[in-house]
């Protein structure tokens, strides 16, 4: 063995300093471990891709005491304007029918706007990224994996118990550890660029054109210059941005592109979301089309599965093969139903076949009247919205779901009002710190824990229910037994079961 490789340089190595990985290294920091980031790219990515934030993802990150900071850089009451045709519908996007979350609304928020929060919270925690340095090799064995790191100062080989490949849709992480990358392109190409123009449209709005050619999309939401344009186009066909507003009929006349770029895009999954100690999230695990703002969501909804499983699991010398596997067992699952979600929007949005061409260009425009009576039947709507933000998904046949009662192990804890040590709350403002939290109706008995593992005790639920709340907000344990409490937490290696 090389000298130094004897020992661990770090619990959890991370490549990717993207909204993956920043928020994968924030997870695994709040929840006790080691980590190091380093990213191959000598500076963060610029400009954005993304540019909206879900409830589901707010709720995730909200333990890690970013989501102030990220609610006020975004607009929470985002609005849009169709434009079908000469008919022109508004859509307000705020104020959704979902009772059970801090945050009924879709939230505009550019991903480097993200990716800055993330990178300061981790800058108050001491942990800095390291750019401009490349995973150039792994060996993974069965206790811990060596990674090959080149910078500008050299290889070298470390060691580290887990790598989270959090790298893109070009993973080295994924290739270097044998996991195969199933799937295919688009036909269609999104064009992204940002532009100062003339125009009389409303700035604070999401003006939308669905036409036989495509999608297209103007904000004022631009990093380089005033206006965001995102458009999708035909693989080969002529896309400059002064030619897609003219086709469009939108009253605007361009004064300057500041940036623009093409991106292929393409629907794939990795074969595994595990190799051994090597793990792969975001999209370095899957890739989809932009349609319904899913890829930087369930990027940050996988790290945050992952984040606090590897954390835990670095404690333990003996393997947590429950915990470990559960990973791969929840996300892949959840990252198929977003490809196909995302399929078929894509589909309706943004295909060139004769079908959806049709059903954008002829009929849109003639179903525009009844639209707005549409968008006004808000459980409608959120129905819709709940889908979008995985607030659906749930892991209820994952090895660490124990027990029964509503809501059910696996399923995401609802953000009910209760009462807990005399004061009314909402049970997420309960759990939004780092760690399990036990919740305790009225009767419980009150197992034996240590003190890093958060207690309340609902005075106002009657019964002698418990219900352990995992770290990303699903329920792992119900049941009315402590020592199958203290067993199900000894099984996810929690600190203190």
């Amino acid at each position: 063995m090389a000298a130094g490789l004897d020992r661990v340089s770090a619990d959890v190595l991370v490549a990717g300093a993207g909204p993956t990985g920043l928020t994968a290294a924030l997870v695994l920091h709040d929840h006790g471990a080691a980590v190091r980031i380093v990213d191959r790219r000598p500076a963060a990515f610029r400009p954005s891709r993304a540019m909206i934030v879900h409830p589901r993802t707010l709720e995730v990150l909200r333990p890690l005491g970013v989501t102030a900071a990220l609610l006020d850089r975004g607009d929470r009451s985002p609005e849009a304007e169709l434009h079908l045709g000469r008919r022109r519908v508004r859509v307000r996007l705020n104020a959704l029918d979902l009772p059970d979350t801090a945050f009924p609304h879709l939230t505009l928020l550019r991903q480097m706007d993200v990716e800055d929060v993330l990178l300061g919270a981790l800058a108050r925690r001491g942990v800095r990224v390291e750019r401009g340095t490349e995973l150039a090799g792994l060996r993974a064995g069965p206790g811990s994996v060596t990674a090959t790191l080149r910078s500008a100062a050299g290889a070298r080989e470390e060691r580290y118990r887990f790598l989270a490949g959090c790298d893109g849709q070009a993973s080295a992480v994924r290739a270097q550890a044998g996991l195969g990358w199933r799937g295919g392109p688009y036909r269609e190409d999104a064009l992204l660029a940002d532009l100062d123009l003339d125009t009389g449209l409303t700035p604070g709005v999401a003006h939308v054109v669905a036409g036989r050619e495509g999608l297209l999309m103007l904000f004022a939401l631009g990093e380089t210059a005033g206006w965001r344009l995102l458009a999708t186009r035909p693989r080969g066909a002529a896309a400059d941005p002064r030619d897609l507003l003219a086709g469009a009929g939108l009253d605007v006349r361009v004064r300057n592109v500041a940036w623009s770029s093409r991106i292929p895009l393409q629907h794939r999954l990795a074969t595994g979301f595990r190799a051994g100690p090597v793990f792969l999230a975001g999209d370095a695990a899957h890739a989809h089309s932009p349609a319904g703002g899913q890829g930087l969501n369930t990027g940050i909804q996988d790290a945050v599965n992952l984040g606090w499983k590897l954390a835990y699991a670095a404690r333990h010398e003996e393997d947590l093969p429950a915990l470990l596997g559960s990973y791969e067992q929840e996300r892949r699952p959840a990252a198929k139903q977003v490809l196909a979600l995302t399929h078929l929007i894509f589909w309706a949005e943004a295909s060139t076949g004769p079908v959806p061409a049709f059903l954008r260009g002829t009929l849109a425009p003639l179903a525009a009247p009844v639209i707005p009576v549409a968008v006004n039947r808000r459980r409608l709507v959120a129905m819709l919205v709940r889908t979008l933000s995985q607030l659906r998904v749930n892991y209820r046949s994952s090895p660490l779901s124990e027990g029964i009662g509503t809501p059910r192990p696996g399923d995401r804890l609802p953000d009910e009002a209760v009462r807990c040590a005399g004061r009314d709350v909402r049970l997420h403002e309960l759990t939004a710190a780092p760690g399990v939290h036990v919740l305790l109706h009225r009767d419980a008995r009150l197992p034996e824990v240590s003190g890093r593992v958060a207690v309340h005790r609902l005075p106002g639920k009657p019964g002698r229910t418990i219900m352990a709340v995992r770290p990303d907000g699903h329920v792992g344990f119900r049941g009315t037994d402590p020592a199958r409490l203290t067993g199900w937490l000894d099984r996810i290696g929690a600190p203190g079961g």
